[in-house]
């Protein structure tokens, strides 16, 4: 059974400011009620909201722009994040939505919420990954992660746009890899040994 809710602000993928909408149960009780962003479709509420809705929209407009002032702050900014990783590029341990936001403030000087970085897992491996940054549910942003070992590395995995992985054993791959002669060998000589018996 669905629940009918009003959105009090623009939900991704579900509605605008002042729509009526069905939603699960535990949807609207875990992350849209809570978070403030719908409230149950009662008579009572439907009334509210029309009485709030010049003030509601208001308060959205303004939020809106202020986000639009943020997002022109950090909106293609390259942010790096310092990590230990294997050889192989492995990072030892993970980069979080926290981490991001604190790199971000460090390097724009814009502070955001960690819950406004939009990503589905921690990265786990050093490279250079697009981060969308969901200021404001009509305001979002894309910034470049560059997860490296050192500030040098990520300097040259921005200028080569990938990450930079170093293998230490290739060299000794190469020594023990066979001589390429070795096959053609005993062919050599079934031959002489044919000319031979000629």
């Amino acid at each position: 059974m669905l629940t009918e809710i009003i959105l009090l602000e623009k939900v991704e993928n579900l509605g605008k400011m002042g729509e009526t909408v069905k939603v699960k149960p535990g949807y609207a009780r875990n992350y849209l009620l809570p978070q403030k962003k719908a409230l149950r479709a009662t008579k009572e509420n439907v009334a509210y909201f029309e009485a709030q809705r010049q003030a509601l929209e208001g308060l959205n407009a303004e939020r809106r722009a202020e986000a639009e002032k943020v997002a022109k702050k950090i909106d293609g900014a390259k942010v790096i994040v310092i990590r230990q990783a294997s050889e192989a590029g492995h990072l030892y341990g993970s980069v979080a939505s926290r981490d991001i936001s604190e790199a971000i403030a460090e390097t724009c000087g814009v502070t955001i919420n960690r819950s406004q970085v939009d990503m589905n897992a921690a990265f786990k491996a050093i490279g250079l990954f697009p981060v969308k940054i969901s200021l404001h549910p009509e305001v979002k942003v894309e910034i470049t992660l560059n997860i490296a070992r050192s500030a040098e590395e990520a300097k040259t995995q921005e200028k080569t746009g990938k990450a930079v992985i170093v293998d230490y054993n290739a060299d000794d791959r190469k020594a023990a890899e066979p001589a390429p002669q070795a096959e053609a060998a005993p062919a050599e000589a079934e031959d002489k040994a044919e000319e031979a018996a000629a």
